[in-house]
C-alpha cells in the first residue's frame, strides 16, 4: 500500500513489485478525489491536492511499472478518467483541470506505447455514485439522479473494453456527446453547467 501521489512511494512500491512479479500483463489507474468548488473559492492545498492524486498519481505509476509491463510483451493499461475531462464544468472548475491533464496523459501515452505492445484503454465515467462522490445528494434535479451510474457499471464496462480491445470510451456511451458539444458551443455549455444545480460545495456523508 502507498499513497499514489507520492512520487517516491510509487517508485519504491513498483520496484518492491517488480521483484516479486517482473512481469505485470494490466496495470488500472483508479485513483481520484473529489473537487467540487470554483477556482475562486476552493483551498489552494486542495488544488495540488487534485493534481497529486487525479493526473500525476497516472504519471507514476506509469513510469514505476513499465519496465514490468514491457517485459510482459503484450500488457493492457487502463486509466479511469471522467467526462469531466473533456468538458470543463465551472462548478467543479479545479477538478475538470486535473481530468482534462489526465486524459491528455491518456492520449498522449496510447500513441507512445503502442509501439511497444501496451494498450491504453482510456474509460470516461458520467456520474458514479461512491462513498467519496455522492453524486445523488450532489444533484437537485430528480431527472439529473437518473443518470448517476453505479461503480460495477464502470467495473463490467472496463472489462468489456479489455476484451474488446476499445482505446477511449465513456460509461453511458451518450456522455460522449458533452465534449463534444464543448468543443462545438463552448458557451452555451457553461451557461447551463452554471445553472444545473449541481452543488459545488463538498458534502459530507
Amino acid at each position: 500500500m502507498c499513497g499514489v501521489s507520492d512520487r517516491e512511494a510509487v517508485g519504491r512500491t513498483a520496484a518492491k513489485v517488480g521483484e516479486r512479479h517482473p512481469r505485470i500483463a494490466l496495470l488500472v489507474c483508479n485513483a481520484g478525489i473529489a473537487g467540487r468548488g470554483s477556482f475562486l473559492d476552493i483551498e489552494p492545498e486542495r488544488v495540488e491536492q487534485l493534481i497529486r492524486t487525479n493526473y500525476l498519481a497516472g504519471v507514476w505509476c506509469l513510469r514505476g511499472f513499465l519496465p514490468a509491463l514491457e517485459a510482459a510483451g503484450e500488457a493492457d493499461i487502463v486509466n479511469v478518467v471522467s467526462v469531466a475531462g473533456g468538458v470543463a464544468f465551472p462548478p467543479s472548475g479545479p477538478y475538470s483541470a486535473s481530468k482534462h491533464a489526465q486524459l491528455a496523459f491518456s492520449r498522449a501515452t496510447a500513441a507512445e506505447l503502442r509501439p511497444r505492445g501496451i494498450r491504453v484503454h482510456t474509460v470516461n465515467p458520467g456520474f458514479v455514485e461512491t462513498e467519496g462522490f455522492p453524486q445523488r445528494r450532489a444533484l437537485s434535479s430528480p431527472l439529473a439522479r437518473r443518470v448517476v451510474i453505479e461503480p460495477e457499471d464502470v467495473a463490467r464496462h472496463v472489462v468489456r473494453s479489455l476484451e474488446r480491445g476499445r482505446g477511449e470510451t465513456f460509461v453511458p456511451g451518450w456522455f460522449r456527446l458533452f465534449p463534444l458539444l464543448q468543443t462545438l458551443a463552448p458557451g452555451l455549455v457553461g451557461r447551463f453547467a452554471s445553472r444545473s444545480g449541481y452543488r459545488d460545495r463538498p458534502i459530507s456523508n
